[in-house]
């Protein structure tokens, strides 16, 4: 799961510039703020392989979603046209 890695690799790097900053001796509001700017700059232009590939996996995953959503659809169809079809014809 790409994301799920995407995902603990950016959690991650935060974590560590909290720590980072906490040891350099940043507090409070301003300790969360700047690894919080910092983490984003860095993991944009760290982790571009990892976003890719979480993005292309989400894309295909909505993908695999919506044909499963349109298959049940033209499968609810199918059958709601035979039950009419047959209250239709003649007996």
């Amino acid at each position: 799961m790409p994301f799920l890695v995407y995902s603990l690799l950016r959690l991650g790097l935060f974590v560590a510039l909290l720590v980072v900053g906490y040891l350099a001796g940043l507090r409070s509001w301003l300790l969360l703020l700047v690894a919080l700017v910092v983490a984003f700059s860095v993991s944009y232009l760290a982790l571009r392989r990892q976003r890719d590939a979480a993005a292309v996996w989400l894309a295909e995953r909505s993908a695999r979603r919506q044909a499963a959503k349109e298959q049940t659809v033209d499968e609810d169809a199918a059958y709601e046209d035979s039950v009419v079809d047959q209250a239709d014809s003649p007996k």
